[in-house]
């Protein structure tokens, strides 16, 4: 495991608090912002960075994100470009860890071996791949562990005990549990289902389980951070960039508000 990761968790947990992990698509609403977008996070109260690298075709993705990325995608923003980005927050920042999320077509054109050691150079922590199964994972997971980055892995409702067994065996750092069946940004968040299949998850691992999807605002980021280690939010954040693509300000002030209200939220 990461030590960045583990020592983060370790010490939420003495401290009785639990995870707050935004996501933002790395180059939305341009590469500029991105750095300083990490910094605000971080001041207003972020654990835990998820960064998304820009893919053409994110399948796993509602609206929300899929026109994020095409926003960072129209600067040509690279997972190149996102390996730089964390370069130059960690001049500054040398303990919040960093979790890459988004899609295996740019780590294979990168190439396993060179982005695993170019993510440990410049301080990545994790690697979450939406359309890599366990089964598949193997080859890429064992170049990650060789340079202590951690291969994250998605559940959902959906998935079996069986399956639990096999995505906890692959994964380290943490586990992010998928709270609705359908695409990021859906709605109708079940914070007792969510209760329910945490637990679950927990009778087979020791592992952080972070809840992602449908949290939206300092109500439902608390209400889920009761019953996980972690809230991850995404799509509430990305939709304060869509409506203010040019205001830097503006962007970097809401979302430190929205940050800071969901971390005074699950403090209490």
């Amino acid at each position: 495991m990461s030590g960045r990761l583990t020592e983060c968790f370790a010490t939420l947990k003495e401290d009785n608090r639990k995870a707050l992990i935004p996501y933002i698509t790395a180059g939305d609403s341009n590469p500029t912002i991105t750095v300083p977008l990490m910094h605000r996070m971080v001041e207003a109260g972020a654990d835990i960075i998820e960064l998304g690298v820009p893919f053409s075709d994110p399948m796993a993705d509602g609206p929300t994100i899929q026109l994020a990325c095409e926003r960072a995608l129209e600067h040509h923003t690279s997972l190149h470009d996102v390996v730089d980005m964390v370069t130059e927050f960690r001049q500054t920042n040398t303990t919040t860890p960093i979790v890459l999320m988004g899609y295996l077509n740019p780590v294979e054109a990168f190439g396993y071996e060179e982005f695993a050691k170019a993510a440990k150079e410049c301080g990545i922590d994790g690697l979450l791949t939406v359309d890599l199964p366990p089964e598949e994972s193997t080859q890429l997971v064992a170049v990650l562990k060789k340079y202590d980055i951690d291969p994250i892995f998605l559940l959902s409702p959906t998935t079996t005990e069986d399956r639990i067994g096999k995505i906890v065996h692959a994964g380290s750092g943490y586990l992010y549990y998928v709270s609705l069946k359908g695409v990021t940004g859906s709605s109708a968040l079940n914070v007792d289902e969510v209760a329910t299949n945490v637990a679950k998850i927990k009778t087979q691992t020791t592992l952080p389980v972070g809840v992602g999807f449908g949290i939206k605002d300092a109500e439902s980021a608390s209400a889920v951070a009761a019953v996980s280690d972690g809230v991850i939010v995404g799509s509430a954040i990305v939709k304060i960039i869509e409506n203010n693509p040019d205001d830097t300000d503006t962007i970097l002030d809401q979302i430190g508000a929205l940050l800071s209200s969901m971390r005074e939220a699950m403090d209490k």
